[in-house]
């Protein structure tokens, strides 16, 4: 038994030994080298400097829309039978009215022309007349219709239309512009045939129901005519042209 705790004994002193000289060391200053080398590692990673962010800009999508002019331009073309829609020109609004005059023009983006040697082109020369849209033939320009005003009536009715000048043509100022029109409409009555009823059936008042005069027409029909004098005044009227359709258009 003793010769075991001889060993035991000697192990216990070895430990105190280990622990004062640890003990000795820390406190002689081999531990503060190594705090001293802690603290800016401690620092650095408390402290990690300035932060740099970046922003991903999306790139923006190319545009693959056609413009719509492009409708009304055809693809390889002479360039100076392009419509007004298709080209930029530089227009002289002191030129001479009713004179021939030239402009330098080119063609707008994405459209394609070339000239008479069949060679693409971007800038030409265009000759026209000197005038403004709304001064131009009525076969040059479209209107719109009315069918909201008379067109039998004394003094003859007008209304404002909208007209547009046709593609091909080209002129100065607004493409679009408003104009006072004669009212000139149609609703499928003919002349023809309103003279021949009033002449043959007018007594029963034939006439007037074909042109969508129900009230007149009852007149007639219940008055036999007027006794033949209306009859016969019917048939001037609508002979000459005075006596037209009840919704105002005019005479096929």
């Amino acid at each position: 038994m003793a010769a075991a705790a001889g060993p035991l004994l000697r192990l216990r002193r070895l430990c105190r030994v280990l622990l004062f000289l640890s003990q000795f060391y820390i406190l002689s200053g081999g531990g503060s080298l190594n705090l001293e080398h802690s603290q800016p590692l401690a620092q650095a990673i408390k402290d990690p400097g300035p932060t740099r962010t970046f922003t991903v800009v999306p790139r923006a999508a190319e545009s693959t829309e056609i413009p719509p002019y492009m409708m009304k331009c055809p693809s390889n073309g002479l360039c100076s039978r392009l419509p007004a829609d298709c080209i930029d020109c530089a227009t002289n609004f002191s030129c001479v009215y009713g004179k021939p005059v030239t402009f330098d023009c080119t063609v707008k983006p994405s459209v394609t022309c070339v000239d008479q040697d069949f060679k693409s082109q971007k800038s030409f020369i265009i000759n026209m007349t000197c005038r403004f849209c709304w001064q131009l033939p009525e076969t040059d320009y479209e209107c719109s219709n009315s069918t909201s005003c008379m067109t039998v009536s004394c003094p003859r009715q007008r209304y404002t239309a909208n007209c547009t000048v046709r593609d091909h043509i080209h002129c100065l100022g607004n493409r679009t512009f408003p104009k006072m029109l004669y009212c000139n409409w149609t609703g499928g009555y003919k002349w023809s045939t309103a003279l021949a009823l009033s002449i043959t059936l007018g007594g029963f008042g034939a006439d007037r129901f074909y042109l969508g005069q129900w009230r007149e027409g009852l007149g007639k029909l219940f008055s036999f005519g007027g006794l033949g004098i209306w009859t016969l005044i019917d048939v001037l009227l609508i002979g000459v042209g005075y006596v037209g359709p009840a919704d105002g258009s005019l005479y096929i």
